[in-house]
């Protein structure tokens, strides 16, 4: 059999290695901002004022991402797919059940929730979101990761990955992994790891041995007019595959959804960068004047706390016994005159640098949004619960937004998951889920394609968990709707009006309990003539012969 010819060789390679080069040095800058970020944000940011003086590092702006972080991980995500077309409702409601299950294989709360700390760090976080042809024992299975944003580089300038014709993910792997993984390389794969940005490390790490892997994506126009993403790993200039080379691969690319595998979840957005800012960007100059004024008040109380003194030569005054505050003797020899030992006096600090302390502090709160309100307490006299969470809701703005941002990426990614679902998942495909009655289930997907027409979806993401504000408000949303009789039968074509000029979760299944309820009622008050229709016209029974008729009193 004749060998097929690769396309992706050596010198496709090199010229990719140089495209990674240029992409690097066009990223330097969000990599040394990121790395800046990550200092702050382990509080290895102190700096004292002068040498020898106190270096504090306040943890006023890790406890504004704290809060952020626990509002993000109160309201999880869950989606809920949504046809097009009438012909995809039961194909979108199997997905509704078997996205979940997926994620959950994935642990994607444990992604979410890591994720969520590089995006309110430095401002952007990144899913990735594969195929992986081993697991399932061979079958293959969808696999969602969190990536880390130093290892993914792409063409400067572009707004939108999507956009970059070329894609670079660079990790590090041992080498006689690789030659286990490769054996017909072996021998071959030495690249070294040369990112002069690195992480700072708890641990010390040896890189010997290591060598530098690149997955490379890249855009090309198929014959059919779509565009094609194609993959190539490659280590140094030695291919270890290019979907390129592979005869089924050639003309469709990797995934047949034409979109590169990495969603990027942004905070603050900048123009000319796909990456955007973060909290810390935001907060650290705030933060780093807090730390100073802090340094100032903590030198002024050390040198307050341990008086310093005027000794004049040849005084008479043991200087160690002197120096030694545990000895309650201190041995002085000839007459000991006031002038030959004299306290030098620490002036205390202007009260308004204290107060200039505690602004800045309440700066980088109203910054971040970060209140005494969202935590909980409060230093303005209210003290009921009910209005300490009112104003939990109120100045939750900021939090809300950031956390529809997120909602956004989700949305992408879920996209993402059906398109593999698509190409991958065959009619023997069974997941597990949970069916309507609670017991486990299964369920097949595959194919999701009417004849030549391609079912389409839209995905409509919500709060899994909420948080306990949301669910107290929707408690008393329904406490306070009782109290105003829109359950009450005799009232429902009055409270079906004002329902339809309100907007709450759940709303739609309120309105078809109260719409079946004035059924029930109409049911009930109708006469006679009626119900003998409803039974198509069979005899009354004598139960309902003994029923007075409306408008008629029951003689005694």
């Amino acid at each position: 059999m004749q060998s097929q010819k690769h396309t992706i060789g050596k010198a496709e390679v090199q010229r990719a290695a140089d495209l990674l080069a240029a992409y690097r040095r066009g990223k330097q800058a969000l990599d040394r901002r990121i790395l800046e970020d990550e200092r702050w944000y382990r509080l290895r940011h102190g700096a004292a004022v002068r040498p020898g003086e106190p270096a504090p590092a306040s943890a006023w702006l890790l406890n504004s991402l704290l809060g952020k972080h626990g509002d993000i991980m109160d309201n999880y995500p869950a989606p809920d797919v949504l046809p097009r077309e009438p012909g995809d409702a039961q194909d979108a409601k199997t997905l509704s059940r078997i996205l979940p299950v997926l994620l959950e294989r994935s642990d994607f709360e444990e992604i979410y929730s890591r994720n969520a700390y590089p995006k309110l760090r430095h401002g952007t976080a990144c899913y990735g979101v594969f195929w992986d042809p081993e697991a399932e024992d061979g079958m293959g299975d969808i696999r969602v990761t969190a990536v880390d944003l130093l290892n993914l580089f792409w063409e400067p300038g572009v707004r939108d990955i999507q956009d970059s014709r070329n894609l670079f993910l660079v990790t590090q792997c041992d080498n006689d992994l690789l030659d286990a993984a490769y054996p017909a390389l072996r021998g071959k794969l030495r690249a070294p790891v040369d990112s002069p940005l690195q992480r700072l490390h708890e641990d010390a790490l040896d890189r010997a041995g290591k060598s530098q892997v690149v997955d490379w994506y890249y855009k090309k126009r198929r014959p059919d007019g779509r565009v094609a993403v194609h993959f190539c790993k490659f280590v140094g200039t030695t291919v270890l595959y290019a979907t390129e080379n592979e005869q089924m691969f050639q003309e469709s690319g990797l995934y047949d959804h034409g979109q590169y595998p990495f969603v990027l979840d942004v905070l603050f957005p900048v123009e000319d960068s796909p990456a955007g800012f973060g909290y810390v960007d935001l907060m650290k100059g705030t933060q780093g004047y807090i730390d100073q004024l802090d340094s100032i008040i903590l030198n002024n109380a050390r040198l307050a706390g341990r008086p310093r003194w005027f000794y004049r030569d040849a005084c008479g005054v043991n200087e160690q016994e002197f120096a030694d505050f545990t000895r309650d003797f201190v041995h002085v020899t000839g007459r000991l005159d006031p002038d030959d030992l004299r306290q030098i006096e620490t002036q205390p600090l202007p009260a308004f640098i204290a107060n200039h302390l505690q602004s800045k502090v309440e700066e980088l709160k109203e910054t971040s949004g970060n209140r005494d309100f969202a935590q909980g307490s409060t230093n303005s006299g209210v003290t009921a619960a009910s209005a300490i969470a009112a104003l939990q809701e109120a100045g939750s703005k900021l939090s809300r937004d950031l956390i529809k941002g997120s909602y956004r990426a989700f949305t992408r990614v879920c996209t993402l998951i059906i398109e593999l679902i698509r190409q991958f998942y065959d009619d023997s495909r069974a997941v597990r889920i949970t069916g309507e009655d609670g017991r486990p289930m299964f369920v097949t997907l595959g194919g999701l394609a009417r004849g030549d027409r391609r079912a389409a979806f839209d995905i409509e993401v919500r709060a899994q968990k909420a948080s306990p504000f949301s669910q107290m408000s929707r408690n008393e949303q329904a406490k306070e709707l009782y109290r105003l009789g829109f359950f009450r039968p005799d009232l429902a074509s009055q409270a079906l009006i004002a329902l339809e000029m309100m907007d709450f979760d759940g709303i739609e299944t309120v309105k078809k309990r109260v719409a079946a309820q004035a059924g029930m009622l109409s049911a009930a008050q109708a006469p006679d003539s009626q119900r003998r229709g409803a039974r198509q016209g069979g005899p009354l029974t004598a139960a309902e012969q003994q029923i007075p008729r409306a408008g008629e009193k029951e003689e005694a």
